[in-house]
């Protein structure tokens, strides 16, 4: 298939902000949040949760993975009003099935980019030759990039670690960028780092130094422990990276793409949560276990007196209308900020 050179990555004059791909986190409805309260300009890049190329492969497993790539359309209109990109990550160890798979989603989809997932350290997905075990198998990780591209005109863009039990970073980036993708997202820590440890981002500058010797139109984006706008400033300002990804930040703060937004109120706080829950509901229905929203509570309600009180009746519910309940009750409360 005809590559295109209009790559997003790469025209872009501006350093990339993105929100990572998170499993069970990132779906539809709370990508739609955060777009909600983001700075139109601060955020350029999201991603669906990362979906594996066996299952979409998988006449009976597709039902079961699919659900991961569902685009709301009050997300699409939200995301073409702020100029921002969606990429569909996928994961898995067969590069014909990313070959099949790549088609697909650009044939019947409708996504800025595909990304492969080379750096989720997870046991159970190690343990199937895919994402960081990878690191392990260059030629094979070389010939699933390959495949990806050969079956897409998007770009394609790689996301992963800096090596298994230690850095081998120049070595391991010097087989990717030999394949010139489009964008490399490096998180700063190896596999066996998990996220236990602080993200070395010296190790950005070496992949720099590959990049521009390698391949030097593939933009360069740097991830692990961006905690703030400021964060990721201070990060692109330090280190020579084309963008900065922000993962578990945004559960510090949903508003995160909104630099100098002022401290939400506590009740912008539960409005936020409310409109959450209410999209889970509205796109998911009875499809996915309620009990999932829970996990987000805290983002929302913290940081004011009471937040520790609602956020354990919170957990106590099992419904929408429980919360709403819940949320109407406290409203005329006087809760005020820590």
């Amino acid at each position: 298939m005809q590559r295109t050179l209009d790559s997003f990555w790469k025209n872009s004059s501006e350093k990339l902000f993105c929100l990572a791909p998170m499993e069970d986190v990132t779906d539809t409805s709370f990508r739609e949040v955060v777009l909600s309260v983001s700075k139109p300009g601060s955020l350029h890049v999201v991603y669906t949760e990362f979906t594996s190329t066996d299952g979409l492969c998988h006449p009976v497993g597709k039902d079961k993975v699919s659900h991961r790539l569902l685009v709301n359309d009050s997300e699409r209109a939200l995301l073409k009003q702020l100029g921002i990109k969606l990429v569909a990550q996928i994961w898995g160890s067969d590069p014909e099935k990313y070959h099949k798979v790549a088609k697909e989603l650009t044939e019947e989809y409708t996504f800025d980019g595909i990304d492969i997932n080379m750096g989720c350290p997870v046991k159970k997905i190690v343990k199937q030759a895919s994402c960081s075990a990878l690191i392990a198998f260059p030629d094979l990780a070389k010939e699933i990039i390959q495949a990806t591209q050969e079956s897409t005109h998007l770009p394609v863009s790689v996301k992963t670690r800096t090596g298994l039990k230690q850095h081998t970073t120049e070595a391991w980036l010097s087989h990717l960028f030999s394949c010139k993708p489009d964008a490399l997202i490096l998180h700063a820590r190896t596999q066996k780092m998990m996220s236990d440890f602080p993200a070395e981002w010296d190790q950005l500058a070496i992949a720099a130094k590959v990049r521009d010797a390698i391949s030097p139109d593939t933009a360069l984006i740097g991830n692990g422990d961006v905690f703030s706008y400021q964060d990721a400033q201070e990060k692109i300002n330090q280190y020579p990276v084309d963008g900065v990804m922000v993962g578990r930040g945004i559960f510090k703060d949903p508003r995160i793409f909104h630099p100098g937004h002022p401290e939400p109120s506590p009740q912008e706080q539960m409005d936020l949560l409310l409109k959450h829950a209410r999209l889970f509901i509205a796109t998911w229905g009875n499809s996915k276990n309620f009990n999932m929203l829970k996990r987000f509570f805290k983002i929302y309600i913290h940081g004011f007196h009471g937040a520790a009180e609602l956020r354990g009746l919170l957990m106590e519910t099992q419904s929408i209308s429980q919360v709403e309940d819940l949320i109407h009750s406290w409203r005329g409360k006087d809760l005020s900020i820590l």
